[in-house]
């Protein structure tokens, strides 16, 4: 199984297959509006409109699993755009964790380690996976997305 062959779903409630992302670099994300890191969508942001046209998306993914996110998608994928200027992809709200986990979050997890294993321990931990699906890199919610630009840039060069 690769992470092509799972489905997501937009804050809009389309699914789509990852597979439209084959051939880019991903930065997969899971958010939350309400959380102490949120100053990070911006940092999302800036990373996405600086290396978007080489290939690079970045996922948010937001997730009430740490009770600090908004009441459904729609407000919270309004929050994003209003309060941080994001317009990176947004999609439906999720588990990250436990049995009831998306089945994406699920694959990143078992394709990488954190500091507690598997689980995603809050939110913003961050996935970079490359051009062919493969998770290169999981950083944690307190690692600034630009303290790992290098990571990206080095995998939009290959």
């Amino acid at each position: 199984m690769s992470i092509f062959d799972l489905t997501v779903t937009d804050s809009n409630g389309k699914t789509y297959p990852m597979s439209e992302y084959k051939g880019k670099t991903m930065l997969i994300v899971n958010t939350a509006t309400k959380c102490g890191l949120s100053d990070q969508f911006e940092s999302l942001e800036n990373l996405y409109t600086t290396y978007k046209d080489q290939g690079l998306v970045v996922l948010g993914f937001p997730s009430d699993q740490f009770a600090q996110e908004l009441a459904n998608a729609k407000e919270a994928e309004q929050a994003c755009r209003m309060s941080y200027g994001v317009t990176f992809p947004m999609h439906d709200i999720i588990k990250v964790n436990g049995k009831e986990a998306h089945p994406l979050f699920k694959y990143l997890t078992e394709h990488s380690k954190g500091f507690l294993g598997s689980s995603i321990k809050w939110n913003f931990t961050k996935f970079l996976v490359d051009s062919e699906g493969h998770v290169t890199g999981r950083y944690s919610p307190k690692d600034k997305p630009e303290s790992f630009e290098s990571d990206i840039q080095n995998m939009l060069a290959k």
